[in-house]
C-alpha cells in the first residue's frame, strides 16, 4: 500500500546536513517527495511511497544525521497522490 506523509521537524535541524541526508535515505528507500528548510528554523518534508519505506524514512527523521538534535516531529499521513517522480532537497 502506498501512503503520503507530511512532516515538520524542529530542533537543531538546519545547517547540520539534515536535508541532504534525508534525500540520500529517501533515494535508498525508493521514496519520492521533497524536503526543505523553513524560515522559522524547522524542516518540512513530504514523502510518498510504499508504506514501510515511508515509515522507515519518518523514523529516520526522528533523529536525523549525527549533528542534528530533533526536539519535535509532527507527522500526518494521508492518501497517496503520486505527484512526485523523484526526491529533491529544496
Amino acid at each position: 500500500m502506498k501512503v503520503r506523509a507530511h512532516l515538520f521537524v524542529s530542533g537543531r535541524v538546519q545547517g547540520v546536513y539534515f536535508r541532504q541526508s534525508t534525500l540520500i535515505e529517501a533515494q535508498n528507500l525508493g521514496v519520492n517527495g521533497w524536503v526543505r528548510n523553513l524560515m522559522d528554523g524547522r524542516v518540512e518534508a513530504v514523502f510518498e511511497g510504499e508504506e514501510h519505506a515511508v515509515k522507515t524514512l519518518v523514523n529516520y527523521c526522528r533523529q536525523g544525521p549525527p549533528a542534528a538534535r530533533v526536539n519535535n516531529l509532527e507527522v500526518s499521513y494521508g492518501p497517496f497522490k503520486g505527484e512526485f517522480s523523484n526526491f529533491i532537497a529544496l
